[in-house]
């Protein structure tokens, strides 16, 4: 068997500023369109992901399926990319030195050995890493998209899940589902495909019209669903009823209720009835009942959104709430249109403000901070409830996140 080219994933400068996710999480652990951004890489080039480059605060992350954080040195033969760059995954170009999307350096072959301490703080560009190391190289044209604002993620989603869902029919072996008085109701062109042991009762309707679904292995949906495509549903994930459209949920999700054009990372909640549109929500998220985000404002203008630079127009007419790892919220939330919760908030109070810190904790602004190792004994107790044990290394990257939470003063 031919040795798969080591990857690394590189956040640069700006993937770093992508809160509320980057003090927890590196930005190629980040689910864009159907996978990983990782994921995406490695399906696309046939490399292997070795590891990844991102702020120091990441040397301890540690995930099931992901690589480590790089330190020292990059050897020479190591394929270095953007992890920004959603790639497309019928971009097959395994042998490129070079891969340029949309004009811009996405990726580059290492010619020789490279210190890790020259990525460190972000500012050091693929572009420039092209000219030293492959001088004479233009590079190969590849398909994809670029996230160079967090919004991005939403306002791709539906398109590039079109373009995803396909590929990964194939590259998985889903069946088309069957049709007749004993199947799932679908209604649409576009086709219903299941991996092996997934699981649909009776009562189901899926909507193909605007886009195909995927199931995957071992995910449930249960009586009473309707599911609009196009869309995907993870390992192990179950819908227990509601109405859902346009979304991507990672492995072990529980959801409930209204979804619209929204990403869940994977291993978060929302089991009960509320409102949740165009948001992303970071792994270990849990929605209290009735937890809904407001995702169109009354004048039906831009949504604006807070981010680590200034409050910021996005250009989106829809935007909701987007929810840090380990974020919990209390019943009846109301969350207002553009609204970013720091990763591990603890909130009940009705209505939070437009921006809430990492690690708040309380019934209203301005919040307590989350006791870091009251924090860690809830996230062990809910990961445990999915078999995830809570390791040192772990335990070390979530006190160096809540060390270096960022705060708005």
């Amino acid at each position: 068997m031919a040795r798969r080219t080591p990857m690394v994933c590189y956040d640069d400068a700006r993937a770093r500023l992508f809160e509320p996710f980057a003090l927890t999480r590196p930005w190629s652990e980040m689910r864009v369109g159907a996978l990983l951004m990782r994921e995406r890489w490695e399906m696309a080039t046939g490399a292997a992901a070795r590891g990844f480059v991102a702020g120091p605060h990441m040397t301890q992350f540690r995930e099931e399926g992901a690589p480590k954080s790089i330190r020292g040195v990059l050897r020479a033969g190591t394929l270095v990319v953007n992890s920004r760059c959603a790639i497309a995954l019928d971009a097959c170009a395994p042998e490129a030195r070079v891969y340029r999307c949309n004009d811009r350096v996405a990726g580059v072959l290492l010619s020789r050995d490279e210190s890790v301490a020259r990525l460190a703080d972000g500012s050091h560009t693929l572009e420039a890493i092209a000219r030293e190391h492959q001088p004479r190289v233009r590079g190969v044209a590849v398909a994809g998209e670029w996230c160079d604002e967090v919004w991005d993620v939403i306002r791709l989603l539906p398109a590039m899940l079109g373009d995803d869902l396909p590929r990964l029919a194939r590259e998985w072996q889903c069946r088309v589902a069957d049709t007749g008085p004993h199947t799932p109701t679908v209604v649409g062109e576009h086709p219903l495909w299941l991996e092996a042991d997934a699981h649909v009762e009776p009562h189901t309707v899926f909507d193909t019209s605007a886009g195909p679904i995927l199931l995957r292995a071992g995910c449930v949906v249960q009586a009473f669903t309707r599911i609009t495509g196009p869309c995907i549903v993870g390992r192990r994930t179950i819908i227990s009823g509601g109405r859902i459209a346009a979304s991507a949920f990672g492995e072990q999700c529980k959801v409930n209720g209204e979804v619209s054009c929204t990403v869940f990372v994977g291993q978060a909640n929302k089991g009960h009835e509320g409102f949740v549109g165009h948001s992303m929500l970071g792994r270990w998220v849990n929605l209290g009942a009735g937890t809904t985000t407001s995702n169109l404002k009354n004048t039906y203008g831009p949504v604006s959104l807070w981010t680590p630079e200034g409050v910021r127009e996005t250009g989106l007419q829809f935007l909701g709430t987007l929810f840090g790892d380990h974020v919990k919220t209390g019943i009846g939330l109301r969350l207002t249109t553009g609204c970013v919760l720091g990763a591990g908030a603890n909130l009940v109070d009705r209505m939070p403000p437009k921006v809430v810190e990492p690690f708040a904790w309380g019934s209203g602004a301005p919040y307590a901070t989350y006791e870091l190792e009251k924090f860690v004994q809830t996230a062990e107790r809910v990961m445990a409830r999915r078999g995830v044990a809570l390791e040192g290394a772990m335990r070390q990257h979530l006190g160096a996140a809540h060390a270096r939470r960022w705060t708005l003063d």
